[in-house]
């Protein structure tokens, strides 16, 4: 019995084999497939491990961390800061001369170009992990890139500090002498390029010695709280002010018809409304050392930080020209403040001394993106006190003088461009798309 049970368990044995070998075949040819597949998912997996490996290292070429210390909040109000400037006083104008409509197009339009480029710019900056405009320039475009960027970036915010100041220089003095009683006077104290010295001594160069950025938020805050006073002002007095064309000569049917808005309007003064609201978004090259600053800095947070400046500016500027020109429909002045024909009065007065305190307090954001670059230029990024302290005081100088001896803010316009100031804004985008395109082909594989 037991020799006949193992021939019936060998030729079961036999019997199964065909089937055993062909169970073993398909289960090798599995086996091949699963390797082959797990082989070619290692091999990818690997080189998308090495080309992450490259990745970084090309970004750490560029790349220098410092954690930042910045809050979203203060971020929010340095960025905000240097949106806003002496362009919001010439929106109402803006708006008379295209139509309400036609400008509220025009706003929004603006406004999702500079917010789009400042993605691509934030963007830029993530690829190339450069937080500085000379750094991304020289690491996209090689050097010819970083001298471009820092000329334009520091011609562009001289030139705005030279129109903040010149507002100190010629509204100032006009403040003062209502305040002390000699509004004829012409005391050598009361002269504005005095007074741009002082106001230069005792605010400006105390605020323009601070470390860092993330210092200015408290002072950019309260430069909006002025502007905001603005709005308010502007608001109340289109409820307080009559229509201006009731006391003029003509019959009342042609006042009343004055006084009506107009939603579409074509002139020979039109074509300057699109360069005038460039001009009030004009924030770029203070983008990227707000965001170094930021804490716990990404791409996304300071996104979150450029939208809400820029939906909260949106807001401010359309209000103050929609209510600024429903107050004095075509009559409105290129500078709004100028329209308000009771030079004494002292709600006015205060409204102006406001806006003189916006931009002082918008120049020492300004200020730091120009040190910044000329620091990054002579390759001293470590902080030193006393290098800080010595070129604080040469470049205020320099703007300073500037200042008192140029006798015309036209002039300085003629030189930075101010007269077009769209187009500043059009190169700051086409600046950040070419970036980013150009990224694109050195990423890529064929590149």
């Amino acid at each position: 019995m037991p020799f006949k049970s193992g021939l019936e368990l060998t030729e079961l044995q036999n019997m199964n084999t065909p089937e055993d070998d062909n169970v073993s075949n398909d289960s090798n040819e599995l086996i091949e497939v699963d390797s082959n597949r797990i082989s070619s998912k290692f091999i990818a997996d690997r080189e998308s491990r090495r080309s992450l490996t490259n990745s970084h290292l090309e970004k750490k070429k560029c790349d220098d961390y410092s954690p930042g210390t910045t809050s979203v909040g203060m971020s929010i109000f340095n960025l905000s800061n240097a949106i806003m400037g002496s362009g919001i006083l010439g929106l109402a104008f803006a708006l008379a001369n295209t139509g309400i409509v036609l400008f509220v197009l025009l706003l929004i339009s603006v406004t999702l170009l500079s917010v789009y480029s400042i993605n691509l710019l934030l963007k830029c900056s993530q690829e190339t992990g450069c937080m500085v405009y000379e750094k991304l320039g020289k690491e996209v475009f090689g050097t010819p890139g970083q001298l471009l960027v820092f000329g334009s970036t520091t011609l562009q915010n001289t030139g705005a500090m030279l129109s903040y100041l010149f507002i100190v220089k010629n509204e100032l003095p006009i403040v003062v002498k209502f305040l002390v009683g000699q509004e004829n006077s012409e005391e050598w104290y009361l002269d504005g390029r005095f007074l741009v010295v002082i106001v230069t001594i005792l605010i400006i160069f105390p605020l323009c010695l601070l470390k860092n950025l993330g210092y200015l938020g408290y002072t950019s805050g309260f430069s909006l709280c002025c502007m905001f006073f603005f709005l308010v002002v502007v608001i109340y007095n289109k409820f307080k002010i009559e229509c201006p064309f009731l006391h003029t000569n003509g019959t009342l049917d042609s006042a009343t018809e004055k006084c009506k808005p107009e939603y579409y309007t074509f002139n020979s003064k039109t074509v300057y409304a699109l360069p005038t609201l460039a001009f009030a978004f004009v924030c770029h090259p203070s983008v990227l050392p707000i965001y170094s600053e930021l804490r716990d800095r990404s791409q996304k947070k300071m996104q979150l930080v450029s939208h809400i400046s820029f939906f909260a500016m949106f807001v401010m500027y359309l209000l103050t020209a929609v209510f600024g020109y429903l107050t004095f429909f075509s009559k409105v002045q290129s500078e709004l403040l100028h329209t308000y024909e009771d030079k004494k009065d002292i709600l006015i007065l205060t409204v102006r001394l406001a806006v003189i305190v916006a931009v002082i307090l918008t120049v020492p954001v300004l200020f730091f993106t120009v040190r910044s670059s000329l620091f990054e230029m002579a390759r001293k990024t470590k902080y030193n006190l006393l290098q800080h302290l010595v070129v604080t005081i040469v470049l205020l100088i320099i703007i300073n003088l500037l200042v008192i001896f140029i006798p015309s803010i036209k002039d300085i316009f003629a030189v930075v461009g101010g007269r077009l100031p769209g187009i500043r804004s059009i190169v700051f985008l086409n600046k950040h798309s070419s970036c980013h395109l150009r990224l694109g082909e050195l990423r890529s594989p064929t590149g």
